[in-house]
């Protein structure tokens, strides 16, 4: 059983709306260039595939995409989409697909779905179990705000604008955090939703691949690989079987 929370049939109806700006070409296209370019020949194995955001893109570069959704609902407005696109229904810590890949990837803060360390420790197993030799893992991933934090304080602004609100909670003993949105209707009305994850460091995402038998071979601050320091906000890191 997975910790993850399920994005129900009302929430995948609204995804693409409510997450457009991730959709916009300077957000985009540099996450499926490097994508792209690290497949090479080979096949993809997105995990926490949704709706398509990256996936659909990316094999309309050539790339065979396939994918791993915990939502029947996200992966319905997929096919949608794309039919050709296979997605496997099921958690992405254990779930299996056929083949063996060039890249498996895991993008936007989806690693931080799985809400224990167990399960995180499995993701990354399960990813190198369907790499090919050489294959690589590919992480997006947010860095927790707390150095914003003063004494007392816990929770943080990471998005303020004119039709959304968004504040992350965290508990600094377990891990645990919440994205709360608060979203401004054209209508007038405002609703407030969460969502949960385990946010995690860079080092002991480390930790985690060289269990799973893979080594760290790059990490930068963003898509275009802005050099990754101790202000960085976010991190994609690859590692290699």
């Amino acid at each position: 059983m997975t910790s993850s929370d399920y994005w129900d049939a009302d929430t995948a109806a609204r995804y693409d709306e409510s997450s457009a700006f991730m959709f916009a070409p300077d957000v985009l296209d540099p996450a499926v260039d490097l994508l792209a370019d690290l497949a090479g020949d080979g096949a993809a194995l997105e995990l926490a595939i949704g709706t398509g955001r990256v996936a659909i893109p990316l094999a309309e570069r050539g790339v065979p995409v396939s994918g791993i959704e915990l939502s029947q609902p996200m992966a319905d407005r997929l096919r949608a989409k794309r039919d050709d696109v296979p997605v496997t229904v099921g958690d992405m810590a254990t779930t299996v697909v056929p083949g063996r890949f060039a890249l498996v990837y895991l993008v936007w803060n989806s690693l931080g779905n799985l809400r224990t360390q167990d399960e995180q420790v499995a993701c990354f197993a399960n990813a190198a179990r369907h790499l090919r030799p050489g294959g690589r893992f590919v992480v997006e991933l947010g860095i927790p705000g707390i150095r914003r934090f003063p004494p007392g304080q816990a929770a943080v602004p990471f998005h303020v604008g004119r039709r959304h609100v968004g504040i992350d909670t965290y508990d600094m003993a377990t891990q645990q955090g919440t994205s709360h949105h608060y979203r401004h209707h054209p209508d007038g009305t405002v609703t407030h939703g969460t969502s949960n994850f385990r946010f995690v460091w860079p080092a002991e995402l480390d930790l985690m691949a060289r269990l799973a038998g893979m080594t760290l071979e790059r990490r930068v601050a963003d898509w275009t690989g802005t050099p990754f320091d101790g202000d960085s906000e976010s991190h994609v890191s690859t590692w290699r079987t």
